[in-house]
Formats: C-alpha cells, sequence, structure tokens
C-alpha cells in the first residue's frame, strides 16, 4: 500500500525486489516505478472497497502479504489482510493508531505511562495544567502541533490547528507537556512480543511552539535504565492496542519523572529514515519488514554495529524554493553517507505547523552517536537553502 505522498516507494520496490518477490501497488494515484509489475488504483480511505479489490486480484493471483509502507494505508491493509487470512493486524488495533484519541484512551485504559490529556470538541478549555499541546486527530509528522502556555493563546491556537486540519469544528486533543529529551523506537512485532530493532535519540530540544523534528541518531546514549522502560512502555502500549505483527514506531520523553510514552504507530519509521538501519549483511530496514511479511526467515539479522543517524532538513521559510546550494561540500564532510534533496526548485514550501514535508535528508555513520551528530550538523551548516518568499504557489 503506497499512498503518491511517500518518500519510500523506491526503497519497498527495490527491496521486494532483492527477495524476488512480485509486487502489486495500491495506491491512490497511478504510480510510474519501472520495478512495479502490476498496480491498483485504490482509496486507501476506504477499507471496504480496497479490501474489497485486494480481494479480486487474489481471486486472479493468490497474494502472500500486505504490507502498508505509511499512516495512509495502514488500516486498509489490515482490513485486507484480515480478509484474505494472512498475517495482519486487528484493524480496529490499527485504526486506534490514527486517531489520537483513541490511541490516548487505548492506552490510559490499560495504565501506560503517557501524557494527560482531554478531547476538546468545542472552545471549552480544558482543565489541565498549562503548558498544552494542542494536536489534531488524524495528522502526522508534526503537522498542525502547536504548544500554548497560557489561557490567553489557546482560542487562536484552536482555530489554527482546525484550519490545518480543514475542518473548522473539527475535536482536537489537548496534553500536557512533557519536558525532557525525546527518543524514538523502531520495531518489529511477531505474535504480539515487540522486537526493538533500534533506539533514536533527537539530541535538538522539542520544546515547541511547534515540534519540528530534524537529528535522529542510534544507538541511543541515554541510561540503559530508562531504555529498558522505553521498550517495556512500547511493548505495553503494543499489548494495550491489540496490536500483533509487523513493524512499530514509537516515541517517548525521557522527563525526570520518567519516561513517558508519547505516540505508538502502526508502520515502520518515516520518510527516508530508515536508510539509516541496516542489518545482517546489508540487509534494509524495507527488506527486513518484507522478508516477516512473507514469513521468510530472519534469523540472526540485528543491527550493523555501528553509529548512524539522519537529519530531515528543515524547511527555513514558506515560500517557493529557489536553490539549495552547498550540496557538494555537504556531501564531502567526513562521516556523511548521503544527501537527498526531496523538493524541486520551483516547488512550493511552508514551515510547520501547516507544512507536511521536509527538504530533503542527511545521512551519516560513524564510530560514535557524538561524531555522527557532529558531521550531521557540519554538512547541513554548509547548505545555503533559497527561498522566495513573495511567492507561495
Amino acid at each position: 500500500m503506497l499512498p503518491t505522498s511517500t518518500y519510500r516507494a523506491t526503497d519497498f520496490v527495490e527491496a521486494a525486489a532483492a527477495l524476488g518477490a512480485t509486487v502489486v501497488v495500491a495506491s491512490d494515484r497511478e504510480q510510474l516505478l519501472a520495478a512495479t509489475d502490476r498496480a491498483l488504483t485504490v482509496d486507501l480511505h476506504d477499507a471496504d472497497g480496497t479490501a474489497a479489490a485486494v480481494e479480486a486480484l487474489d481471486g486472479r493471483t493468490p497474494v502472500d502479504a500486505i504490507v502498508a509502507v505509511d499512516d495512509q494505508g495502514v488500516v486498509v491493509a489490515a482490513e485486507a489482510a484480515a480478509r484474505l487470512g494472512l498475517p495482519h493486524n486487528p484493524p480496529e488495533a490499527v485504526a486506534a493508531t490514527r486517531d489520537k484519541s483513541k490511541l490516548r484512551q487505548a492506552l490510559g485504559r490499560a495504565e501506560v505511562r503517557q501524557p494527560s490529556f482531554r478531547l476538546v470538541e468545542d472552545d471549552q478549555l480544558p482543565d489541565l495544567p498549562f503548558p498544552w499541546v494542542v494536536k489534531p486527530l488524524g495528522l502526522s509528522g508534526s503537522t498542525g502541533v502547536i504548544r500554548v502556555d497560557d489561557a490567553d493563546a489557546a482560542p487562536a491556537t484552536f482555530e489554527r490547528v482546525r484550519t490545518i486540519a480543514g475542518d473548522e469544528r473539527a475535536p482536537l486533543l489537548v496534553e500536557t507537556f512533557v519536558a525532557g529529551p525525546e527518543v524514538a523506537i523502531e520495531g518489529l512485532l511477531r505474535d504480539g512480543v515487540l522486537e526493538v530493532l533500534a533506539v533514536f535519540d533527537k539530541p535538538d530540544p522539542l520544546d515547541g511552539p511547534y515540534f519540528e523534528e530534524t537529528i535522529y541518531v542510534t544507538p541511543s546514549r541515554h541510561p540503559a535504565a530508562d531504555l529498558a522502560e522505553v521498550r517495556r512502555l512500547a511493548q505495553q502500549a503494543c499489548t494495550a492496542l491489540g496490536l500483533t505483527e509487523g513493524p512499530v514506531h514509537a516515541e517517548a520523553r525521557l522527563s525526570p519523572e520518567g519516561p513517558v510514552l508519547l505516540e505508538v504507530a502502526a508502520r515502520s519509521i518515516g520518510g527516508l529514515c530508515a536508510r539509516t538501519l541496516r542489518f545482517g549483511a546489508g540487509v534494509s530496514l524495507e527488506e527486513l519488514i518484507l522478508r516477516h511479511a512473507l514469513g521468510l526467515p530472519t534469523d540472526g539479522l540485528v543491527r550493523e554495529d555501528v553509529a548512524a543517524g539522519v537529519m530531515m532538513l528543515p524547511i527555513p521559510a514558506s515560500g517557493t524554493l529557489r536553490e539549495v546550494g552547498g550540496q557538494d561540500e555537504a556531501r564531502a564532510v567526513p562521516g556523511v553517507v548521503g544527501l537527498e534533496i526531496t523538493v524541486p526548485k520551483g516547488r512550493a514550501v511552508r514551515t510547520l505547523p501547516e507544512g507536511d514535508r521536509y527538504l530533503g535528508f542527511l545521512f551519516a555513520r560513524g564510530d560514535t552517536p557524538a561524531e555522527v551528530e557532529a558531521a550531521l550538523r557540519s554538512a547541513h551548516a554548509c547548505l545555503d537553502v533559497v527561498v522566495d518568499q513573495r511567492v507561495v504557489d
């Protein structure tokens, strides 16, 4: 299941080719991937209709596995896999990961440590201590997520978040802000048991007012006891939701009182960030996910013993992208192993919280996480991003 907005189509199709698997892409628009043998054009918001299309395909050519690449496809993939009797997460469990209110309620019932929260369906201010974090229920990637420090700022923030969500009456999630560094957990569920593949540090402070993620580095440098608790929370959350199979991406804060779970998604890490991870003899995360889905062996495929990281390049201003200079200099920084600018010149760009894309991705590897972080920062400093702020196409 590949939404057209995904960054990851090529990486998943190449991973399938490495396994000798025949690929059928189900997407909301026609896909123009040379390595794709067949394609379905479906509505990724219509679980019944998409599942019926996959059932019809299975009647012509049996389907061995269904994999959702990004958030938009996880619910329809679960529904289609359920109908075909393939390994899958319960559709209702996956649906809870796509609605922040349902996610919070499910975790609350299981007493998973998480922020205090309220669902706001009007302009009534919830009885939570400030600061707050206001979130739209269905968006991802920090789009529409805004910190509020006092009651005076709340009404305008509610209005802004609803505008971003595209619904002036949309219910919103309000959470207490959790102080402390943030980490991301990448894992794979097998029969309900979570295998943690990697824990990423996010060394840049994520204190608001917006929450633009930049650097991810693994392995984590935080205390082992904190990381053990993060792993426990992630497993507890998967169990509470009823997730049982496939990739999981979770996020947590290391608060002064202990780790607090922020998010759980029934898919792998977004963007091109998966390129930081290699398992065994160079196996990609995408190939590992497909191996699991197809029932192929994954024994011994542990993450390679090297520090690695990615920087999701922030958009410095809203407008029209004119140029990204200094790319050769950035690639020449010791430790840097890749740079991809994913926004073409002449394309409109928007900063958070309205924006939903990054300028590109910068990759580094090294002996230690500190070396990787330093390489990413040095390479980013080489880039000269020119945005014409007078024009937004």
